[in-house]
C-alpha cells in the first residue's frame, strides 16, 4: 500500500504545480522555489519527515524534498556547531545534488545553443 501512496503523494505535488502554471502567471522556476520553501517549512515543524514514514520514498522524489534537504541538514550541523553551522550543514546534504546540476548545466551549456 505504501507504494500507492507514494504515487498518489508525488502526483498529488506534481498537480498543485501544474494547476499553479496553469492559472497563474507565475513560471516555472517562481514555482519550483515555492516548493522548495515549502518543503523547507514542513521541515522545520517535523511535518515533512512524518510524511516520508507514511508515504515512503514518494515524498523524496518532488522538489520539495529539496527544501527539506537544506533544513535537515542546516538543523543538524547547527546542534553541533551552533550558527555557523547552519551554512554549512545546508550544503552538507544538498553538496552532491547542487554539483551534479552545475555540472550538467555547464556541458548542456556547451553542447547547445541557447536562443536569446
Amino acid at each position: 500500500m505504501i507504494y500507492v501512496y507514494s504515487f498518489l503523494f508525488a502526483g498529488f505535488v506534481s498537480l498543485i504545480g501544474q494547476v499553479i502554471l496553469d492559472n497563474t502567471k507565475l513560471t516555472a522556476g517562481h514555482i519550483t522555489s515555492i516548493f522548495v520553501v515549502v518543503g523547507a517549512f514542513l521541515d522545520s515543524f517535523s511535518f515533512y519527515d512524518k510524511i516520508i514514514n507514511y508515504v515512503g520514498g514518494g515524498a523524496l522524489v518532488p522538489i520539495t524534498s529539496f527544501g527539506h534537504s537544506l533544513i535537515h541538514g542546516a538543523l543538524a550541523k547547527a546542534e553541533e556547531m551552533g550558527f555557523i553551522g547552519l551554512l554549512m550543514g545546508m550544503f552538507d546534504l544538498t553538496a552532491t545534488g547542487i554539483t551534479a546540476a552545475i555540472i550538467f548545466s555547464f556541458i548542456l551549456l556547451l553542447i547547445f545553443k541557447p536562443k536569446n
